[in-house]
């Protein structure tokens, strides 16, 4: 949601800090909070004017008129506030129908004033601008404001200045305080402004001869400008409405939701209630609810929620365990209820999500259980039979009873099973996997022409053009006149836009034909080749997608699918470069954060061929919505948006990813244009119209999504608008919502005989009437601020001026039947015979996912998985391993030998890589290293130059070694003659044998390393015979002594063998592949890396060796 209330404290500390103004504001920071855990003590201690002034309390709970309930303690010493805070303090209270515990009260100095002196002032956001409101009468007998204050409206980037509010405002305030008041309002307004409030209102405002002074205050901000004002906001806390508890799992689901890219809500409405749900969709969220509360289960209904917009496995399974913690803490006597709900959804991979919700059953399995709790799912979407039939599998294996359903059952149809209103019917019969849809029905190979270019009569005499049920109201000679013009009935070419009387560009009626050409803004591959493959199933002669802008590359072609074969779809860095070379786009789909989706919204704009763009971005901030609204009328361009998934018109063109996958497209026969033209907010709901729709009549000519922000782009009235004025529908459904009153203006405009065809429509959030405090829907413009925005109110007022009204959601495709029905049995409409559309192949990444195919995997990998949530080594969570500190050395056995280590294995492995790390500038692969960062190349090239070094004579011992030393060993040869051995054969005896150290100057390192294993290692038999060849070559030469590289070679192979984790096989397999050269690898890296920084550190210049270490052996008769 954007608009949330916050409490009076902080509305104070905002206008405090940040206002500018010549009026002189007094008691800044003035006030102190009490709570039942609040130290008087302390609070004195910070507080001291607490004890030297008369006093104001009030609860900060976001109650309304406060002082109507006798919740203000007015002119009391702090110990009378003190008595006045015992029986309200901590204790149960009813405001209205909500009730709630008073736990935060605000302690202000008292103001003594005369009545004259206070004022009435409130700032609140429209889709046209803001409006000022003031009265010269404040306080708590204010009354009825909106119809006795002065009004004066800011247009959307307008100025406010003190010209205008004493001119239009302060008409009856004293002539001495006008310049006071009007520098304080403008000052206000520009923190409005500033600080991204939809609402403030202050009553009252006192003016004295002392200054000015804020009372009581209560304000809105737009929540989903955090990142702009979050300098200024800080952490703000939003309380929740009085009367309902804030629970740490709606923060803890919050906090998953500001983590991720999806929409995740909880509002928990009575913990113990029956029936809980768990609803993908936000309008879907809002249907479900209305049902239950419909059916009688509104005081039963637990929580309200929604999760959509495609989260994940892992973030579905955590919203999922939270809703099944929550339910099974207490029992109830008939069991409870799980609604898994939602429409057909657009883009979410079902299976995926449901694959988390399962994973969630399956850890609840008991306490479901033992609460008696049965669960009614219903869904569709892409991949939706899949996610049914595993579903349905984890009630079989459980025992949960959990009773399953897709797109053949009405949405909300499992809530009258649930609920005992509706028998629950065997199980229906799985509606046919997306593969079906893909093969074509004719057996003909060939391309169809597109299956309906001429699919409807000609447009009928309004007399027949509207049904007999449920009309009220005659249409106007003028309607009737309009209607009875010929049209062709076609997929139109845009009208030219033209001006209108206020300097306003007129938007075309036609946004979309069949040689609609667009760009889409964001890299949205999925959604790209969704629309290429909409194209080619209405038998497009061309895409409808000319170029793509991705701002982070460089232009360049990305490659796409056109039914069979490949094409390439140009991508800009720029939106510039991208319409000069397509001139022909008139369209942009702006897939654009919402960080950036209002700047290039902006930019596009600029250019005149563009004529619609739909914003799909959730939660860009009010204000700036305003500004791109109204930068849109001035220049002629539709905005679908924000907050959206777009629209369709079969046969014609489809927005990203509206209508879903093919498998929906095809079964809602959205490839060629029907007869009913609709229009919704949500996208998710926009689906199932077209499903429903699609069963009802001969199917979809045109419906769009204007999205679930309160400022919509275009609203429900512009396009029913366009819907009458285009003579291919014959019929319109609107599903309106609660919040804002633009479902009035249809009232309006079939009062006035603009809209004559049919109109069904139903406004959803009809329960919120029904809850005793306020609940804000997944919508962000799903709240009502009055009565008059309630869907009950809105539904009434329809049904009485003559719209089709049903009375409830599960009535809806009945009505839209029988409205049908009607026009066919009038002529209106002659249903097209069904002509099959052309195959498209499946990609083989969504074959693959819904199990249609099988192929060889390219690699194979045993020792990690990146796949899930969290990183897993060997199987173990890299949360587990840093829990349970298990080191570097645990981590090399995880990912080097599939296992968990013993503990001295571990820390033996650490000390190998320590005393391995480095042994001087000298050596070879430090002489490379250094040699290589001194001629100018990266990191990465001198580490390689080193490590290329690494072989039998230089630090690729421990192999060598370990080999040499088992196979002698268990071949049972004695230590003498091993050597003796070695020695006639010529060869070296590996891990034996120093530069620099000898037996008299042993190898530190060496010594170390022998007092561990000796203390630490269960048996060293291969360690022991290694010294006993030791002894015999040091007899001989004193530097003949087992050096590191021999010494961490056998002692390996004793770990290998003796500790426990490896068989025999397992220890020999692993030295014979050379696992114990890496260690030598891996220690040395961290030296060879050190000299490469120690080079760059000290600046050293490109090497040259010097002439007088080289000796020049040349030819003999060279040097003659």
């Amino acid at each position: 949601m954007s608009a949330k209330a916050i409490s009076e404290q902080t509305g104070k500390e905002f206008l405090y800090k940040f206002i500018c103004t010549k009026a002189a504001i007094q008691n800044k920071f003035k006030y102190a909070r009490v709570r039942p855990e609040t130290d008087w003590d302390l609070l004195i201690q910070e507080h001291p004017w607490l004890q030297t002034e008369h006093l104001v309390v009030k609860p900060d709970q976001l109650i309304k008129r406060r002082g109507k309930l006798g919740l203000i303690g007015v002119n009391l010493g702090l110990s009378g506030v003190k008595e006045w805070l015992k029986p309200r303090l901590g204790w149960e209270t009813m405001v209205g129908r909500a009730k709630g515990v008073l736990k935060n009260f605000l302690i202000e100095p008292f103001v003594p004033h005369r009545q004259e002196e206070e004022f009435y002032v409130c700032i609140y956001a429209a889709r046209e601008g803001d409006y000022v409101l003031f009265h010269h009468e404040g306080g708590v007998d204010v009354g009825d404001v909106d119809s006795k204050a002065y009004k004066f409206l800011v247009e959307v980037d307008g100025k406010l200045s003190e010209q205008d509010v004493s001119n239009h405002l302060l008409q009856h305030v004293p002539e001495n305080r006008k310049s006071i008041l009007a520098s304080f309002i403008v000052g206000l307004f520009a923190l409005y402004e500033d600080l991204y409030f939809t609402y403030l209102e202050i009553n009252p405002l006192v003016v004295t001869d002392a200054g000015v002074f804020v009372l009581d205050m209560a304000a809105k901000i737009d929540a989903t400008a955090d990142y702009i004002c979050k300098g200024k906001w800080g952490d703000v806390d939003f309380p929740p409405p009085f009367g309902r508890e804030a629970y740490p799992e709606e923060a803890y689901i919050a906090n998953l939701d500001a983590k991720s890219g999806a929409s995740l809500k909880l509002t928990i409405l009575n913990p113990k209630g029956r029936i809980w749900t768990m609803v993908a969709g936000g309008g879907a969220s809002v249907v479900y609810s209305d049902t239950i509360c419909d059916l009688g289960g509104v005081d039963e209904l637990a929580n309200y929620g929604e999760y959509s917009g495609a989260p994940s496995e892992q973030q579905t399974y955590d919203y999922a365990k939270t809703i099944l913690s929550l339910m099974t803490r207490e029992q109830h006597s008939e069991g409870k209820i799980l609604i898994i709900g939602g429409s057909i959804a657009n883009f979410t991979n079902v299976a995926a999500t449901f694959k988390g919700i399962v994973r969630a059953i399956k850890d609840y399995q008991n306490p479901l259980q033992n609460h008696n709790v049965s669960i009614f799912v219903r869904r569709g979407g892409p991949n939706y039979q899949e996610g049914l039939r595993v579903m349905g599998e984890v009630g079989k294996t459980t025992g949960i009873p959990i009773y399953v359903f897709g797109t053949e059952t009405h949405m909300t149809a499992i809530v009258g099973m649930a609920l005992g209103h509706r028998s629950i019917p065997d199980q229906p019969p799985m509606a046919a996997h997306t593969a079906n849809f893909l093969l074509n029905a004719s057996g003909s190979p060939s391309t169809p022409a597109p299956s309906r270019t001429a699919s409807f009569s000609e447009s009928k005499s309004e007399d027949t053009n509207r049904p007999s049920m449920n009309l009220k109201h005659s249409i106007p000679q003028e309607g009737r006149a309009r209607q009875e013009k010929k049209r062709e009935n076609k997929c139109y070419i845009r009208e030219p836009c033209t001006l209108s009387e206020d300097n306003k560009m007129s938007k075309a009626t036609v946004l979309f034909s069949r040689h609609t050409k667009s760009i889409i803004w964001g890299m949205q591959t999925r959604a790209v080749q969704g629309m290429l493959d909409f194209d080619y199933v209405c038998s497009r002669d061309e895409p409808s997608v000319s170029a793509m802008v991705y701002p982070f590359t460089g232009d360049h072609k990305q490659k796409f699918y056109w039914g069979h074969k490949e094409i390439l779809i140009p991508v800009y860095k720029n939106m510039a470069d991208a319409l000069k070379k397509h001139p022909e786009v008139d369209v942009l789909i702006n897939f654009a954060s919402l960080r950036s989706a209002y700047d290039s919204t902006v930019e596009t704009m600029s250019f005149s061929q563009i004529r619609a763009i739909a914003i799909i971005a959730e939660g860009i901030p009010e204000a700036l919505t305003r500004r791109l609204i109204k930068m849109a009328d001035e220049n002629g361009v539709t905005i679908i948006g924000p907050a959206t998934v777009g629209g369709i018109k079969p046969g014609c063109y489809k927005i990203g990813n509206t209508g879903g996958m093919l498998d929906n497209i095809l079964a809602s026969k959205l490839y060629r244009p029907g007869s009913v033209a609709y229009v919704s907010r949500s996208g998710g709901m926009s689906n199932e119209l077209n499903n429903i729709i699609s069963r009802t009549t001969d199917g979809v000519y045109e419906g769009v999504a204007i999205g679930g922000d309160r400022y919509p782009g275009s609203t429900f009235m512009d396009h029913v608008l366009r819907y009458q004025d285009t003579p291919g529908v014959k019929m319109i459904v609107v599903l309106g919502e609660i919040g804002g009153t633009e479902e009035y203006k249809i009232c309006t405009g079939i009062k006035e005989g603009r809209i004559t065809k049919p109109v069904v429509i139903w406004c959803i959030g009809t329960c919120a009437t029904m809850f005793t405090s306020e609940v804000q829907f997944g919508h962000a413009g799903a709240c009502a601020n009055e009565t008059s925005e309630t869907a009950l109110a809105k539904n009434q007022a329809l049904r009485e001026i003559g719209a089709i009204v049903p009375r409830n959601f599960d009535e809806l495709g009945e009505v839209i039947k029988a409205v049908y029905d009607d026009l066919v049995a009038k002529g209106v409409i002659v249903p097209a015979q069904e002509v099959p559309p052309p195959t498209v192949p499946m990609d083989y990444s969504w074959a693959r996912e819904l199990g249609l195919i099988r192929k060889p995997a390219s690699f194979m990998t045993s020792i990690c998985d990146e796949r899930g949530q969290e990183l897993i080594y060997a199987g173990m969570p890299i949360t587990e391993i840093f829990k349970e500190d298990m080191g570097l050395g645990g981590v090399l056995g995880l990912l080097w030998f599939q296992r968990r280590l013993p503990k001295h294995a571990c820390h033996f492995i650490e000390m190998c890589l320590m005393v391995t790390a480095d042994h001087g500038p000298a050596v070879s692969g430090a002489h490379n290293t250094i040699v290589c960062a001194r001629a100018g190349k990266d990191l990465i090239s001198s580490l390689t130059s080193g490590l290329l070094t690494i072989g039998d004579r230089f630090g690729g011992a421990l192999d060598a070694a370990a080999k040499q030393f088992s196979k002698a060993f268990d071949s049972s040869l004695i230590a003498m003659d091993f050597v003796n051995k070695m020695k006639k054969e010529g060869q070296l005896i590996m891990g034996i044998g120093h530069r620099v150290k000898s037996i008299n100057n042993p190898d530190m390192r060496v010594q170390i390393l022998k007092d561990f294993v000796k203390q630490n290692f269960p048996a060293t038999p291969l360690l022991d015979y290694a010294l006993e060849v030791e002894k015999i070559t040091t007899s001989k030469k004193p530097n003949l002594i087992l050096n590191v590289d021999g010494f961490i070679g056998v002692a390996m192979v004793d770990l290998l063998r003796n500790c426990g984790a490896f068989t025999r096989e397992e220890a020999d397999e692993y030295v014979e592949i050379g696992a114990l050269n890496g260690i030598f690898v891996l220690g040395r890296s961290m030296g060879f890396i050190g000299h490469y920084l120690d080079q760059k550190r000290l600046k050293q210049g490109l090497y040259r060796h010097p002439w007088d270490d080289i000796s020049y052996v040349l030819p003999e008769h060279m040097t003659m």
